[in-house]
């Protein structure tokens, strides 16, 4: 029956798999701002558009619930029906949201990774489960209700405890995390379903100010400590389930680890996970001495649930991440024959499924829908204090832009786009058909798009700076509303003269039609270049003329005829470039057989 279910809802559920998560404390950042971000690194179909949600009376007194697809069209829309209901509350705040929420008007902002766990649930309604909450779901009532990151948890894992957890997918899959911040404080969020399938298991774990955070697809949490309030919270059956259902936990065992008990480990392939922590602790947190190789992600102790950075991080920092192949390390995956001639970081799926292995799972990926960089910032009215820098498709194609969570509206350009239909004015295709271009000479185009990227980046870090200094109240937000919105729209205006200008610099092996672009050495080695087809062949030494290239390359050194040196072919040409000194024709006819002559 369970395997059924899980085909049943396979087939028509896209699951983000493959989301990497970061949090940063506001003392570990360069402003003081508390930092969440998330790369939704789902398969096809994925939605891209950031949706703008206003705060609300609400008059009904129960709120619908949905089986969201997560996958494009993201819902709830007019053709679903609701699975069940939850009390409704008398208010609800405005808010962002892409497939989860981002970010809401006082600042609460999340970032979401699907996790492995060791029990799975069905959802209510046709699928035959008890189950009635996801995690988009809980995330967007997280953002509706709530004015803290705290608020926001307990809200999530109270209603999931009470009405039940489900999934995107069976065990991989069936549970989820999320970054959680407001201006002051951030928390990492996992939840799974309980053994019964109708409530939930939940753990969260406050960030030290100071600390940052990488969650990729498998819980990070370790020893929860219930007794301390202000560093963890949590369900109050995670004990008696450790302890009497799963028996892998009892108290003399000191506190429930609470990864080793409930996660289901790497999914997909080892490293899976690991890799991407140890690749983006390695950027931010370089001096932190982390093992690339280990034994079991999940019972050996690996990676700590947060680290403290020497250096202070940045939201380039963050961009950085997110835009990463594991450059300069064993694992770069811009290097190899896999890479192919123009250091091609970019592995889809594998053969026909008669050749075993796997690629390395590296941050950036060609299959991310969006990727997002939420900043809250204390010092800031609200309004503009939560910034949202979005970035759709793969983000080493594409360009962080910036929104004010007090925005009045957001660009049609990033809230209408179809994954099915090319848009030439959307900015979800202007970056796919740009990345999709660099495929032809990754290694030059991507860096053309690199430093357009950063400039255009600069320039609204720019803007951003010269609007907090501007505005002083939310009441400023309609001309805020122009300005980033004309900002975003150039933006994509750019991304879209992109393909033109990188097919006119690269088209067929050249650049800008000028020098032919060689083949790297240490890729055509690897080919069957160095056993093709010889050289011709050479003419009996001595030869004549030696203006001939064979001659002068074959016979340099040997003697003429006459007894004189061969001299080579670059001593004709040098002679032949004094003789264009002449404007008279005849003089440089002249010039042109005498050379030809002593040579």
């Amino acid at each position: 029956m369970m395997l059924a279910w899980c085909l049943l809802l396979l087939a028509e559920l896209k699951i983000a798999t493959a989301c990497t998560t970061i949090i940063v404390g506001r003392n570990a950042t360069n402003t003081g701002a508390v930092l969440a971000a998330h790369s939704d690194d789902g398969f096809s179909n994925g939605d891209a558009r950031i949706l703008l949600h206003p705060a609300q009376v609400q008059t009904e007194k129960m709120r619908p619930v949905y089986f969201d697809q997560e996958d494009f069209p993201h819902g709830p829309t007019p053709s679903m029906t609701p699975i069940g209901y939850i009390p409704q509350v008398n208010f609800t705040y405005g808010y962002f949201s892409n497939t989860y929420g981002i970010i809401n008007e006082y600042q609460v902002g999340m970032a979401e990774s699907t996790c492995s766990a060791v029990f799975g649930a069905k959802p209510a309604g046709k699928y035959g489960g008890k189950a009635l909450l996801s995690i988009d779901t809980l995330s967007r009532i997280g953002l509706e209700r709530c004015k803290t990151a705290r608020c926001a948890v307990q809200t999530m894992g109270s209603l999931a405890v009470k009405y039940g957890f489900f999934g995107a997918g069976s065990f991989e899959g069936s549970a989820e995390s999320l970054m959680v911040i407001d201006s002051q404080e951030g928390w990492i969020f996992h939840i799974l379903p309980d053994n019964t399938g109708t409530s939930a298991i939940w753990a969260a774990q406050r960030v030290p100010d100071d600390h940052i955070g990488i969650v990729a697809n498998m819980f990070t949490i370790r020893e929860v400590d219930l007794t301390k309030p202000n560093e963890f919270l949590g369900s109050s059956n995670m004990h008696d389930i450790a302890q009497n259902v799963l028996k892998n936990w009892k108290p003399e065992d000191g506190l429930l680890d609470f990864t080793k008990v409930f996660s289901d480990g790497e999914y997909a392939h080892k490293y899976y996970s690991g890799r991407r922590m140890w690749g983006g602790y390695k950027i931010l947190a370089p001096t932190v001495t982390l093992p690339a190789e280990y034994g079991d992600l999940k019972f050996d102790q690996v990676y700590p649930t947060t680290v403290a950075p020497e250096n202070v991080v940045s939201r380039d920092d963050l961009f950085k991440v997110y835009r990463s192949y594991y450059e300069n390390t064993d694992y770069d995956m811009t290097q190899g024959m896999a890479a192919g001639p123009w250091g091609n970081p970019t592995r889809f799926n594998g053969g026909s499924g008669k050749v075993h292995g796997n690629w390395e799972r590296s941050i950036g990926i060609y299959r991310t829908t969006h990727t997002h960089i939420v900043e809250a910032r204390a010092w800031l009215p609200n309004a503009l204090g939560g910034m949202v820098w979005y970035s759709p498709h793969t983000a080493s194609a594409s360009c962080f832009v910036p929104f004010p969570c007090g925005m009045v509206s957001l660009p049609e350009v990033y809230t209408e786009t179809n994954p099915n239909i090319l848009d030439k004015v959307s900015a979800y295709w202007a970056h796919r058909y740009v990345f999709n271009i660099m495929q032809i000479k990754f290694s030059h185009m991507s860096q053309y798009v690199m430093n357009m990227s950063v400039s255009l980046e600069k320039n609204s870090s720019d803007l951003v700076a010269s609007m907090d200094s501007l505005v002083t109240s939310s009441n400023q937000m309609p001309n805020i509303t122009t300005v980033f919105t004309d900002n975003a729209n150039a933006i994509v205006e750019k991304f879209w003269s992109l393909p033109d200008q990188l097919i006119m610099l690269y088209a067929d092996g050249f650049y800008n039609d000028s020098y032919s672009i060689s083949y790297p050495d240490e890729w055509i080695n690897g080919t069957n270049y160095v056993s093709g087809p010889p050289q011709a062949p050479c003419p009996p030494c001595p030869c004549t003329p030696i203006t001939s290239p064979q001659c002068s390359s074959c016979c340099k050194g040997e003697e003429k005829m006459t007894g004189k040196e061969t001299p080579s072919i670059c001593v004709f040409r040098e002679c032949v470039t004094r003789c264009s000194q002449h404007e008279d024709d005849l003089k440089y006819r002249s010039c042109i057989a005498k050379c030809d002559a002593n040579c």
